[in-house]
């Protein structure tokens, strides 16, 4: 079948075009959908007839699935760690239509012009494209499961986003999830919900980045209306509903923030020294060289592991060791604080993450520095940058009301001096905590 041809076959399915739901009202309520579902199962039967549109399935064997970016409130670069997190899903997501074949190839067109087709075969050792190739996490999804289930059939399948590329909210896991529960679909294969969590966090590295696990949770468990913290060993997502009157808004840079190349060694060498910290540390304190940053955190307190560390490592490492363990502690005290709606100290716990990610793990860019700056002065109670840094974006809270003055700021203070302002609807936007990935009914909206 040729482009042209299978572009405006499968384009149907993806409903291009359609409007997002309406943003949430000052005066709406937030909730958190429904409470934690552990046992909850991805894949064929997730169906359970309410996403099913059968005429769909019936006539043209062609499906879709949606699978949302996220935002991180706070706890950067520590879930590689062990440490919990506090994401929430992003209305904005990966769509993928796509119907099954009946061999093993996989083949894949991007409605953004930018990304060339791409094609493999679903096995256990799916060769690598080049670098910064985008097929490669679609390989990574399809590796993954081939690992875990035999012979599985490919798909035909094109790719819309209306997520900001290299932007830190999770576009390429978002693009790994998407493209899992799609093979899982068109095999009819089901797998429980934390495992599955794991298993993409795990086969995302076929990429080549030594990421944690928090991004493809977010993406699978998020609840409408909720930000989630994310425990690890064992995985778990705890729902806290966002305040009906604060605001988060995201801020793209205009910096991509790309895990290939310089980008990503830097990333993975921040990695590296946070393992070679922790275990200078535990052998300075009688521990196991292999107690996790968790158990550290627990057998002494914070400015006892912080007086060890400036004894014991080398400036650079005492600093991402610094990092880590007070990013730790500021996750469940914003955690407690969005529980008590107390928008003074999530937003001061804003700030102090971001100063953190500025001088001590070293991943923030002048640019996103001068975002926080600008929010704060338009009146944000606090904001720091999100995911993994070196480019991307900012997330900053205000309260609902004050959100159309701060977005104003920014265009005229950061984007209209950069020739953006026009494209400020694609770099910024308020972001509202949405639910997980799903497979849709064509016409229905995302969560």
């Amino acid at each position: 079948m040729g482009s042209a041809r299978y572009l405006n076959g499968l384009a149907a399915g993806l409903g291009v075009g359609r409007a997002h739901p309406a943003a949430r009202r000052p005066h709406e309520a937030r909730a958190c959908a429904e409470p934690p579902r552990q046992g909850r199962r991805h894949g064929f039967a997730d169906f359970g007839g309410r996403r099913r549109d059968s005429s769909l399935m019936a006539s043209t064997d062609r499906y879709v699935v949606r699978a949302p970016g996220r935002v991180n409130l706070i706890g950067e670069h520590i879930d590689y760690c062990g440490l919990s997190v506090l994401p929430m899903a992003l209305r904005q997501s990966v769509r993928i239509a796509f119907h099954p074949r009946s061999d093993q190839e996989t083949r894949l067109v991007n409605r953004d012009p930018r990304f060339a087709p791409s094609a493999f075969a679903v096995s256990e050792g799916i060769l690598r494209a080049p670098a910064g190739d985008w097929g490669n996490y679609a390989r990574a999804a399809a590796q993954a499961l081939a690992q875990r289930f035999p012979d599985l059939r490919g798909i035909d399948a094109l790719v819309e986003s209306d997520l900001p590329i290299a932007a830190g909210l999770s576009s390429s896991s978002a693009l790994v999830v998407a493209m899992a529960l799609a093979i899982m679909h068109a095999n009819r294969v089901t797998v429980p919900s934390l495992e599955l969590m794991d298993l993409l966090g795990r086969g995302e590295r076929y990429v080549g980045t030594a990421g944690g696990g928090m991004d493809q949770a977010i993406i699978l468990g998020a609840q409408a209306g909720c930000a989630s913290r994310i425990d690890f060993h064992p995985l778990r997502l705890t729902p806290t509903a966002v305040p009906a009157d604060w605001q988060f808004i995201v801020a793209w840079s205009l910096v991509h923030a790309e895990k290939s190349g310089a980008a990503r060694q830097a990333y993975n060498e921040r990695t590296r020294q946070c393992d070679e910290a922790r275990r200078l540390v535990a052998t300075r304190l009688g521990q196991r060289q292999d107690t996790t940053y968790p158990a550290l955190l627990k057998a002494a307190p914070v400015e006892e592991l912080l007086q060890v560390a400036g004894a014991t490592l080398s400036d650079v490492l005492s600093r991402r060791f610094r990092h880590v363990v007070t990013e730790g502690t500021r996750v469940p005290q914003a955690e407690a604080a969005m529980a008590a709606r107390d928008f003074t100290a999530f937003g001061e716990l804003l700030d102090a993450s971001h100063q953190s990610l500025r001088d001590d793990y070293e991943v923030s860019h002048p640019e996103l520095d001068r975002l926080v700056g600008l929010a704060r002065e338009a009146g944000a109670a606090g904001a720091r940058l999100t995911g993994a840094g070196f480019g991307g974006s900012i997330v900053a809270l205000c309260r609902v009301e004050r959100a159309p003055e701060v977005v104003a700021a920014l265009r005229e203070r950061f984007y209209a001096p950069r020739g953006a302002a026009d494209g400020v609807g694609r770099h910024m936007f308020t972001a509202e905590p949405s639910a997980g990935a799903e497979v849709l009914t064509p016409g229905a909206s995302p969560g």
